[in-house]
């Protein structure tokens, strides 16, 4: 770790759940800006952004996300980290040819098009299972090579999404092989989505540790635990050396039966930072540790 620096990520809003769960949810880009602003004020150095459209419905448009970028930035200078995923419902889903329901790799792509710094890069193939549909993501190795490459022509850094060990061994290492991605790498262990997303893993302080020993060389990490093991997961990752990231996209509660707002999963974070003696990063501080600006090919630039 950086001089006992840890880069806190805010996940604001997800492609998944509504303001029926959480009316805390922002999901607009004025009210995605303002949480954004009032997290960032409390310690937050990297927004996870997803797009949401009029009827807040999941999006990767990359005009909503333009205009959520601009907001944001016109407030502050945290570190912008635009989706790939996108969600489980509106422009993202839809039938593909064999008539399953699928997140949409064409409107998945768009979420590199909005001038964000970072975008995420899921190098997994899952069938996610909600509200009684099976929605496939598909995310080939030709894929995650192929979005591997955009990001690397845009200047844009991957956030290397991780859900279990195989997706860190396969697809990342080659892509990192094939140099797609200029150390340090920026990897993100996402645990506790096991019960809706097929061959992701629970989280557990073994499995943790186990996904921590086998990063590559280089390579920093920050942990996405959903639902209730997003606190005790955060507090390992530090106690490992690494960064946390916190938010409604991941968990909708503060404690058991009382719902959360982002600034308030900001402020905990932080006061645990700090009670074990380290600070929370400043956006340049955590641009300087991921390796930010990257830069463009110079056919892209």
């Amino acid at each position: 770790m950086d001089e006992g620096k840890v880069i806190v990520t805010i996940a604001p809003t997800g492609g998944m759940a509504s303001k029926k769960q959480n009316p805390n949810i922002p999901t607009q880009p004025e009210e995605i800006a303002e949480d954004v602003h009032r997290c960032y004020n409390a310690g937050a150095s990297i927004v996870a952004v997803h797009a949401r459209r009029p009827d807040d419905e999941a999006t990767c448009d990359p005009a909503i996300y333009r205009r959520i970028n601009e907001l944001i930035r016109a407030r502050c200078d945290i570190i912008i980290n635009n989706s790939t995923g996108g969600g489980i419902n509106g422009d993202m889903v839809r039938a593909a040819a064999n008539g399953y329901p699928e997140i949409m790799w064409e409107e998945r792509l768009k979420g590199t098009e909005a001038g964000a710094e970072m975008c995420t890069l899921d190098p997994t193939t899952i069938v996610a299972s909600f509200q009684g549909r099976e929605i496939l993501m598909n995310t080939s190795p030709s894929r995650c090579r192929q979005l591997a490459e955009v990001m690397k022509a845009k200047g844009i850094k991957p956030e290397w999404e991780v859900f279990s060990p195989t997706h860190l061994l396969q697809d990342v290492t080659a892509c990192l092989e094939a140099g797609l991605d200029e150390p340090p790498y920026f990897i993100n262990f996402v645990l506790g989505a096991d019960r809706g997303f097929q061959g992701a893993m629970p989280y557990t302080p073994k499995i943790l540790q186990q996904m921590v020993e086998l990063m590559p060389k280089d390579a920093i990490f920050n942990v996405s635990a959903i639902g209730i093991a997003q606190l005790n997961a955060a507090l390992q990752s530090l106690l490992l050396g690494g960064h946390v990231r916190v938010g409604l996209e991941d968990n909708l509660y503060y404690s058991r039966g009382r719902l959360a707002n982002n600034v308030e999963l900001v402020e905990r974070i932080v006061r645990v930072i700090r009670e074990l003696g380290l600070e929370p990063a400043t956006p340049q501080e955590a641009r300087q540790m991921i390796g930010l600006p990257r830069k463009p090919l110079a056919s892209a630039a």
